[in-house]
C-alpha cells in the first residue's frame, strides 16, 4: 500500500487482505500501544523490519502479504519488490492518491473518532509529508523492471537491512 495518512490503505488494506486470504501487516496498529508515537526515536523502522521479516517468512510458506506501511520513497517500494520476487512472489505496487483537503477531513474525522488509534497530525505536517512523498510512476505501479539500489548499495536486501533493521533475517 501506497499514500499518505488518510489515503485509505489500512481500508483498501483490509479489502485486499480479506479477497485474497493474506496476511495484513500495518506498524500503526502496534506503535500506538507500544510506543505511543509514530516514530519513537526509530523505533519504527525496526518494527516494520520485524513485519517485513514476517511478511518474507508467509511469502516462502506461500501466504500472501499485504504491508499496510505508506512507503513513500521509491528506494522502499523497489526493495520490498526485489525482496519479494528474490522469495518467489509476485508483488503489486497499490497507490492511493489523495487531495490535500479530503486528506486533512479524513485525518480530523479520525482523530475526532477514533483518537487513541491514531496519531496527533496538524496541517504543518500533512504540507511537510506531502512534499516528502515520492509518487509512484506508471513503469513503477505497472510492475515492469525494479531499479538498482542506490549508490554504495550493493543490493536492495543490503539497503532494506539498513533501512529496516532486521527486516532479512529469517
Amino acid at each position: 500500500m501506497v499514500g499518505l495518512p488518510g489515503a485509505g490503505k489500512t481500508t483498501r488494506a483490509r479489502e485486499l487482505a480479506a479477497a485474497h486470504d493474506a496476511l495484513r501487516l500495518t506498524p500503526d496498529h502496534w506503535m500506538i500501544p507500544l510506543f505511543g508515537d509514530s516514530m519513537a526515536d526509530g523505533r519504527r523502522f525496526v518494527l516494520e523490519g520485524r513485519l517485513i521479516s514476517v511478511a518474507l517468512q508467509a511469502l516462502r510458506l506461500g501466504v500472501g502479504v499485504v504491508l499496510d506501511f505508506g512507503l513513500w520513497a521509491r528506494d522502499e517500494r523497489s526493495a520490498l519488490r526485489r525482496l519479494a520476487q528474490a522469495n518467489g512472489a509476485t508483488c503489486e505496487v497499490v497507490y492511493l492518491p489523495i487531495e490535500k483537503h479530503v486528506q486533512l477531513a479524513r485525518i480530523a474525522r479520525r482523530q475526532e473518532e477514533e483518537p487513541h488509534q491514531t496519531f496527533r497530525m496538524t496541517e504543518a505536517d500533512v504540507d511537510r509529508w506531502r512534499t516528502q512523498f515520492q509518487v509512484p510512476d506508471e513503469e513503477e505501479l505497472r510492475g515492469i523492471e525494479i531499479p538498482p539500489p542506490p549508490p554504495g548499495w550493493p543490493g536492495w536486501p543490503e539497503w532494506a537491512e539498513w533501512q529496516w533493521p532486521s527486516s532479512t533475517a529469517p
